[in-house]
């Protein structure tokens, strides 16, 4: 099948890439030139893991192509995806002009039938929004079906080829005949296509980062209640994600959730229930929380070492909201770093990564290190942000002896107090009792 994805971002450019390895061919369409001259060559312009050998590969046997002109591209194809960001507007809902200014294009350009598939994420009720704007410019009929991604940004292609679920809402029998054809080969081993009305596949997008979000965020109020009463919240996880209603995803305590996804999408869920007249009262409270937890190891830095933090050099390991990216939109790092740097603190960073992306936002204003043994050289405190493998079993010893005082505050609980504190450490988590 001939698919064209207009957005090679990070929906777009794993998606197309993942469908070529199939052996459709693929357009990768988008308005940034700099950005295809990068894919012309190869080049990933974001860290995801396997991605540039699957991108390169399929380049190769010719299964994919990148273009600018949508309008020439659109005739050759079956299938288009739109995979163009959706960002936050002022008021917290997703803007659409970038999805209905491409559904325009993609109208204007038809020659026939045509299957457009929304996959960027968008609040519930824009797949007819889709369909208007593209049957405004076009005579010829066209099929709009809600394909919602839940791709992890560092696991994204393993995602893609072996997802836990495909979504698919569509009213339509051609266009569901056309995607399961197309998603057949990432389901062999019986993980379900789940087919559904357009409103509830956009709504199950939404949904599932919700409930994920809230999970993290209720995690993270039951350890400041942990430190407050003495209590260990990793004690307090394994027990209760041992009950097999609960499971033990995403309970663990730390500096909070970040990333394009997770806040964004709390937040334009909000909007879409005030929108209707339902006030949202988890989710508000789910994004409140959030917000108050990136600044809490900031906090407890400061009540060691004093508010004022003049003449002190803190070393922070990881600045990418997440391990295995670049990307730091929203990452609780940043929030730590402005906070320690406001209060006056020299700032050592680290990330095996996202050092470039963090580079463009905090500018000249912190010292960026060759290493993460590098950060620590006469630190009065060590910040870990990311829990990078590389930070797990770092050389105890070492750090000790590089840092001015051996302090830790471990913003993702990634090691043991007890072994911290017979290392030498002042160790300070999250959530792990007084310590």
């Amino acid at each position: 099948m001939k698919i064209a994805v207009v957005g090679a971002g990070y929906v777009g450019l794993v998606a197309g890439t993942c469908f070529a390895e199939t052996g459709h061919e693929v357009w990768l369409v988008d308005v940034d030139a700099k950005k295809l001259a990068a894919l012309e060559a190869g080049q990933v312009p974001f860290y995801e893991p396997g991605l540039a050998d699957l991108l390169a590969r399929n380049q190769r046997e010719g299964r994919l192509h990148v273009s600018s002109k949508l309008a020439e591209v659109v005739p050759q194809v079956a299938v288009v995806f739109i995979a163009v960001g959706t960002p936050q507007s002022h008021d917290g809902a997703a803007d659409l002009r970038y999805v209905l200014e491409v559904a325009r294009d993609v109208g204007r350009a038809m020659v026939g039938p045509l299957t457009v598939v929304n996959k960027s994420t968008v609040p519930v009720g824009t797949a007819r929004k889709v369909r208007a704007a593209i049957e405004a410019e076009t005579r010829h009929p066209v099929r709009v079906v809600s394909n919602p991604e839940f791709l992890k940004e560092g696991a994204a292609v393993d995602d893609f080829l072996k997802p836990d679920r495909v979504v698919i809402g569509t009213d339509d029998p051609a266009a569901r005949e056309i995607m399961a054809d197309l998603y057949a080969p990432f389901v062999r081993t019986g993980n379900p296509i789940v087919f559904m009305d357009n409103l509830s596949a956009e709504m199950t997008k939404y949904t599932a980062n919700g409930l994920l979000a809230a999970r993290i965020s209720f995690m993270n109020e039951v350890a400041l209640l942990c430190d407050a009463v003495g209590a260990d919240v990793d004690k307090v996880r394994l027990g209760v994600g041992s009950d097999r209603r609960i499971g033990n995803a995403f309970l663990f305590a730390g500096v909070g959730y970040g990333g394009s996804c997770f806040p964004k999408d709390v937040r334009a869920l909000v909007k879409t229930g005030a929108e209707h007249g339902v006030e949202l009262l988890m989710l508000q409270a789910t994004d409140r929380v959030n917000e108050r937890q990136k600044k809490v190891l900031a906090d407890r830095v400061k009540r060691v070492l004093g508010a004022d933090l003049r003449g002190k050099t803190l070393a922070v390991w990881g600045l990418a909201f997440k391990p295995r990216t670049d990307d730091v939109r929203e990452a609780p790092a940043h929030v730590i770093v402005e906070e320690l740097l406001a209060a006056g603190a020299a700032v050592r960073v680290w990330d095996p990564e996202a050092m470039q992306t963090s580079r463009e936002r905090l500018g000249t204003r912190v010292t960026y290190s060759e290493s993460a043994y590098h950060a620590c050289e006469g630190a009065d405190g060590l910040a870990v942000v990311t829990e990078w493998n590389e930070f797990r079993r770092p050389d105890f010893e070492r750090i000790r002896a590089l840092m001015r005082r051996p302090l830790v505050f471990d913003g993702r609980n990634v090691f043991d107090p007890e072994r911290m504190r017979a290392l030498g450490f002042e160790h300070h988590a999250l959530g792990r009792g007084r310590p």
